[in-house]
């Protein structure tokens, strides 16, 4: 029997001129990504640059969708609707997609990120418009989630 580890790490995770982490020494360890997608950090520059960087090197590139929180880094509860998780979810993942063709690959899964994840595995109405935005946009995607 084959065995395979997938090493998953959060990447892209700045914004404007501010960074935070190593992505260039994680993309030498990681086999994917998940890449933030603008609402907790990241911005279009950082998210080209490190799809960019992902398809340099092989790696898979996952959408990292939060709550719309900069200052608290996707890590706050914010009072959010299904509605409004699954469409924010949607406008996320549609961007990232864009920046994945325009580099000539795929997004290959989604994790949310933070507090909406942490969320997703307590809240059935959460969850439901986490996978009802995939399904829409592209229902090949794998899900990541905690346990809950």
């Amino acid at each position: 029997m084959r065995s395979h580890v997938d090493l998953v790490a959060d990447l892209g995770e700045g914004f404007g001129s501010w960074s935070m982490g190593d992505d260039a020494a994680l993309l030498e360890v990681v086999s994917s990504a998940n890449i933030a997608c603008g609402f907790h950090a990241g911005d279009p520059r950082i998210m080209d640059r490190t799809v960019a960087d992902c398809v340099a090197r092989g790696v898979n590139i996952g959408a990292h969708p939060s709550f719309p929180d900069l200052v608290g880094f996707g890590r706050r509860t914010v009072d959010a609707t299904a509605e409004e998780v699954r469409t924010d979810v949607t406008y996320q993942l549609g961007a990232l997609q864009a920046f994945a063709r325009a580099h000539g690959t795929r997004v290959s899964h989604l994790a949310p990120h933070g507090r909406l994840g942490n969320l997703v595995a307590v809240r059935e109405d959460y969850a439901r418009a986490v996978v009802d935005a995939v399904e829409r946009v592209d229902p090949d995607l794998i899900v990541l989630a905690q346990d809950g």
